[in-house]
């Protein structure tokens, strides 16, 4: 066991995490409560300050396929009862959501994406404009064509609390978090993970669990694989505080300027996705971190614009924040998470495009079920991290097909 500057490294674990944002808090959590053995976290930052802190926090029960759904309501489970089960709080705001367009076109999208949702079970209600004004005074119905009430969607006000509350309870189960210790190199023997080099030395394993966000592409090199996610910047912002905004009013979602609003700080947060995102190097240089990605006022300001005359309170409202965060995207806008088959004992969480941090709980959950047991209650198998092997993807294309995904999240399609 070695030890650098308050930091104690082990010289083995039954499981090593790399990457302290919300799927490695979440995966070395549930791995931890779940009896995994020794379960080790690593970050090469302080824990929890990276991709994950810069989220919007909002959890979201539609979702494009069933896989989804069914993590969306498992993560709703995990975090609204994580208080009662580990006594630790995680705090969150049981808003619901408005789903909302005004477009025909859009009206038709959100129509097509509620009838699957119901399916899939989720609670959605079709409400009227007189109903838009009690729930959401912020919200100006007029020229709203179709909004949908989601009443089990929900945020979390500053999305750290969230990976500080897994820590927590994790430490109550023997997890150990080590920051400020970047695994250096991966170990593999005949086709099987052994080990994670540190600075202060290796650490013999036979799993590890990819999950470094931006930085996966590089660790899942040092293992003699690839994850093929593109790295694309994501920018919010929140308002100066209004008086009229509570924290329990709904977030909203406007299709049609592919942006979302909800209350934070005594204001209004929102960001979107703009049509000409900018995507950030496959592999990061060497120590950067998210509070090096270039902001551009003009993208939140083109949100306000494109929001304002549904929500007049934004009409000249100054900025508390602007923040700048990653997505990771792939080239079909589904996450990465399981095993990768080449490299036994290896596995990957990420390829959030947009929803990882809501979903990280429910991933976190099922990998750790698939590690100790083989077999998880939610089948992860179209989310295999090897679907893109032999696809023939090469950078350029997996640029191009990101862009589109992240550049569409709200576009119906035809």
């Amino acid at each position: 066991m070695a030890r650098r500057s308050g930091v104690v490294v082990p010289a083995s674990a039954d499981v090593v995490v790399i990457g302290a944002g919300a799927f490695g808090f979440a995966t070395a959590y549930h791995l931890a409560a779940m009896g995994a053995g020794q379960v080790v976290l690593l970050d090469q930052y302080e824990p929890g300050t990276q991709v994950s802190p810069k989220a919007a926090g909002l959890f979201k029960m539609i979702q494009s396929t069933e896989t989804n759904t069914r993590l969306a309501s498992l993560s709703r489970r995990i975090v609204t009862t994580f208080a009662r089960e580990t006594g630790v709080a995680m705090p969150y705001e049981a808003s619901g959501s408005l789903f909302v367009a005004r477009t025909p076109q859009h009206a038709r999208m959100i129509e097509a994406e509620v009838e699957h949702a119901r399916r899939w079970g989720v609670r959605i209600e079709l409400i009227g404009h007189s109903d838009v004004r009690g729930l959401c005074p912020f919200l100006e119905p007029d020229g709203i064509l179709a909004c949908y009430l989601v009443p089990d969607d929900f945020y979390i006000e500053e999305p750290r609390s969230m990976l500080m509350a897994y820590w927590q309870a994790g430490f109550a189960q023997g997890m150990q978090v080590c920051g400020h210790t970047p695994a250096t190199g991966v170990s593999v023997r005949n086709g099987r993970i052994v080990g994670v080099s540190t600075p202060d030395g290796l650490i013999e394993t036979g799993t590890i669990v990819d999950c470094a966000g931006i930085w996966s592409r590089s660790v899942a090199r040092m293992a003699g694989t690839d994850v093929h996610v593109q790295p694309m910047r994501h920018q919010l912002r929140i308002s100066e505080p209004i008086d009229s905004i509570d924290a329990g009013m709904p977030i909203v979602r406007v299709t049609d300027a592919s942006a979302y609003v909800r209350p934070a700080r005594g204001g209004l947060m929102y960001g979107g996705f703009e049509a000409d995102p900018v995507p950030l190097p496959l592999v990061p240089e060497e120590r950067f971190t998210v509070d090096m990605v270039a902001l551009d006022s003009d993208v939140p300001e083109q949100f306000r614009q494109a929001l304002e005359g549904s929500i007049p309170v934004l009409r000249g409202v100054s900025a508390q924040e602007d923040r700048g965060g990653v997505f990771t995207m792939t080239a079909d806008g589904r996450l990465m998470a399981g095993p990768i088959a080449s490299v036994a004992g290896f596995w990957v969480a990420t390829g959030c495009n947009g929803s990882g941090f809501s979903l990280a709980s429910a991933v976190g959950r099922s990998l750790a079920e698939l590690i100790i047991d083989g077999t998880s209650a939610i089948d992860l198998k179209v989310l295999s991290p090897d679907r893109f092997d032999g696809a023939g993807i090469d950078a350029d294309e997996l640029e191009a097909r990101s862009r589109w995904q992240y550049a569409n999240y709200y576009t119906p399609q035809a």
